[in-house]
């Protein structure tokens, strides 16, 4: 009996230290993904690796609009208890997310950044969906992180706390991704 409560003491703390470090890369990855983004924006000779980058803000609209499509489909699925149709929902907003990341890095380390031509009231409209989409965007990565972490471990209880608050801003950095998009796009030079 000793020995089970040993073997069970010990396989709590391996759990308690294994859920630390996961924490600990999410919040390093929460971290470096934003400084690594940002440093890379500010270079400013940018890098040619052909007029194909120029077509990319069109890739990264898509990619935002197929991520608020299936955020959405992930959201009915698990409310009517198909798990396996969440669960590859989501792992797909996951690897679109990763897509999106590495398309816009691309982008605007070979182009320079577009400015929005739009005058007026539309002009304070298209700087508050960007820049509470790109404030959003750090704060849900963190939350994002945690949801899947807890998932793939199946801890569902804790799973379910981090996705109640990670959805509905997962899913509004979403839509105003494909919004700015919308807004920004007569501007790109072609």
């Amino acid at each position: 009996m000793t020995i089970q409560s040993t073997d069970t003491a010990q396989s709590t703390d391996t759990a308690v230290v294994s859920e630390r470090r996961a924490m600990l890369v999410a919040n390093g990855l929460s971290i470096a993904i934003p400084l690594v983004v940002a440093l890379l924006l500010g270079i400013p000779t940018k890098f040619d690796l052909g007029s194909w980058t120029k077509q990319l803000p069109h890739l990264i609209g898509a990619i935002n609009t197929v991520t608020s499509a299936v955020l959405i489909v992930g959201w009915i699925a698990i409310r009517f208890g198909s798990v396996t149709v969440h669960r590859s929902a989501m792992l797909t907003a996951f690897g679109l997310g990763a897509g999106f990341l590495v398309c816009y890095v691309t982008y605007h380390l070979t182009n320079p950044s577009t400015k929005f031509g739009g005058q007026g009231a539309i002009r304070g409209v298209y700087y508050f969906v960007l820049l509470s989409h790109i404030l959003l965007s750090l704060v849900v990565l963190p939350l994002v992180l945690r949801a899947l972490w807890y998932a793939l471990l199946k801890r569902f209880d804790r799973h379910r706390k981090v996705a109640k608050l990670a959805y509905p801003i997962w899913l509004y950095v979403s839509v105003t991704g494909v919004i700015a998009y919308w807004m920004i796009s007569p501007y790109y030079q072609h």
